[in-house]
């Protein structure tokens, strides 16, 4: 909980990495575990962190704390030279402060096209590390099974790799039908061979952007 009463919650997207920082960080943190252990917040390892996310949200879409931050377990390296845990603390805690609705905690923002592209999924380096090396990021085509209207020809994210901080109020901005069709997308490319975890990483200012007016009348 902030100082002034308002309850903070820590979503932590965890694999098999050291999340001993967790601890440090002085907030209420759920670590949703996919390494293959059993637990109460245990998770098959599919969808990358956005089935985590969205898990999330479906089960507690009710008794959502007033800010939630969402976290892949190793979220430094993404956040510039110098980060830390104590980094983090203070923009979290200044997230509060001035009521901040949606940010990302990543030093960068990416911009791409419906395809995701620019992109890096056909880095040599990446090769074999995941089933959609080589492929597009469909970021258009989840766009568009998500959101009224035609979707845009870019897109800028502004909170790459998955770190975020967003208020309850715009994650209510969209109905319960939408993020369980939205984590439905995710189940349905497990192992993330059309690259549809990654598409989320473009989206995720879109989906908290709080505008109604994207929702569509149902989702099925």
């Amino acid at each position: 909980m902030s100082p002034d009463g308002q309850t903070v919650q820590v979503v932590v997207a965890r694999w098999r990495e050291d999340v001993a920082w967790v601890d440090a960080l002085g907030f209420e943190a759920l670590v949703y575990d996919k390494s293959g252990q059993p637990g109460l917040l245990a998770l098959p390892n599919i969808g990358r962190e956005t089935h985590t996310y969205l898990t999330h949200i479906v089960r507690n879409y009710d008794r959502l704390a007033d800010f939630t931050v969402f976290l892949q377990a190793d979220p430094f390296r993404h956040m510039g030279e110098g980060a830390d845990v104590n980094a983090l603390r203070e923009r979290i805690a200044q997230n509060v402060r001035l009521d901040a609705q949606f940010t990302g905690f990543a030093w960068y923002k990416l911009k791409c096209d419906r395809l995701g592209r620019p992109h890096a999924m056909r880095d040599p380096e990446g090769k074999g590390r995941w089933k959609g090396w080589g492929r597009d990021i469909p970021v258009g085509e989840v766009y568009a099974a998500l959101f009224a209207g035609d979707a845009p020809e870019s897109f800028l994210a502004t909170a790459p790799a998955g770190l975020f901080f967003v208020s309850r109020r715009r994650i209510l901005a969209r109905p319960l039908e939408f993020y369980a069709f939205a984590l439905s997308l995710v189940e349905a490319d497990p192992e993330d061979e059309r690259n549809t975890g990654h598409a989320f990483e473009r989206l995720w200012q879109i989906i908290f952007n709080g505008k109604t007016a994207l929702n569509k009348e149902s989702y099925a």
